[in-house]
């Protein structure tokens, strides 16, 4: 029986072959969004339900950071709960707080992830406070991402962080549904699709990060075998995710508003 670590190349690599085996853009739900095949209903449907993974991923960072002890890993990590919460607002106000009238404001230098997806969906048809109180959060979707979070906050931080390394292959993923959005969606502001815009520079920073923490950390056989399971939990809860949506929406190409 082998004891002995994986090197470097092998360990990355099979973390690669699970993205490129399981990652989300290969659901049948997604596959329909990035041909232009989604009803406008079925891609509100979808903008409301990411938002609730994308509100809980800066909820997921923290857990990472509290977890962890080392100092140099928490500097590199902590950007990230920025990149999504965002870095101030003007009088003081989180964008989140200030309902309709907040997101002008939210149009700052400073804004995160958070205000951008929301400008997304206002640019979809769908108001903040739709997304803000979770109207049309499915049950699927919820427990998904709980989930997720909880799954942070329980594992060894290296683990949590392995799973983190869907980002390996959201660049490609970012810049294929920007052009989709833009060729087939075009009853959708432009404006609203800066998150995709900053997400592809974004994912090649935060990947390249998370890969060099895992290689370097994940430092016996045993928690590089966990964090290759890692990853394809993570893996797992997005197209759970997908699985919900689909159901719930289907994709059926109709008329834009």
């Amino acid at each position: 029986m082998t004891t002995g670590l994986w090197d470097r190349e092998t360990f990355a690599e099979k973390l690669r072959a699970i993205g490129v085996r399981a990652y989300h853009d290969k659901h049948p739900f997604h596959v329909m969004m990035n041909e232009g095949q989604l009803s406008p209903e079925a891609l509100r449907g979808w903008v409301a339900n990411r938002f609730y993974y994308q509100r809980n991923i800066p909820i997921k960072d923290a857990a990472i950071l509290s977890n962890c002890p080392v100092r140099d890993v928490r500097r590199i990590w902590v950007h990230r709960i920025l990149d999504h919460d965002g870095v101030g607002h003007p009088a003081g106000r989180s964008s989140c707080d200030a309902g309709d009238h907040g997101l002008a404001g939210a149009r700052h230098s400073t804004e995160g992830g958070i205000e951008a997806w929301l400008r997304l969906g206002e640019a979809c048809g769908l108001s903040p406070h739709e997304l803000l109180e979770d109207r049309h959060l499915l049950p699927g979707v919820r427990f998904a991402v709980d989930a997720y979070v909880n799954f942070a906050r329980a594992q060894p931080w290296p683990i949590a962080i392995a799973s983190s390394l869907t980002e390996l292959f959201a660049p490609d993923l970012m810049t294929t549904r920007l052009a989709a959005f833009e060729k087939f969606y075009p009853w959708i502001d432009p404006g609203g699709l800066d998150y995709f815009r900053r997400r592809v520079r974004q994912a090649r920073r935060d990947s390249d990060e998370a890969l060099a923490i895992s290689l370097e950390y994940c430092n016996t056989l045993e928690l590089q075998r966990e964090a290759v399971r890692a990853l394809g939990f993570k893996c797992d809860v997005l197209w759970a995710m997908l699985d919900a949506i689909h159901q719930a929406y289907g994709g059926s190409k109709a008329a834009a508003p």
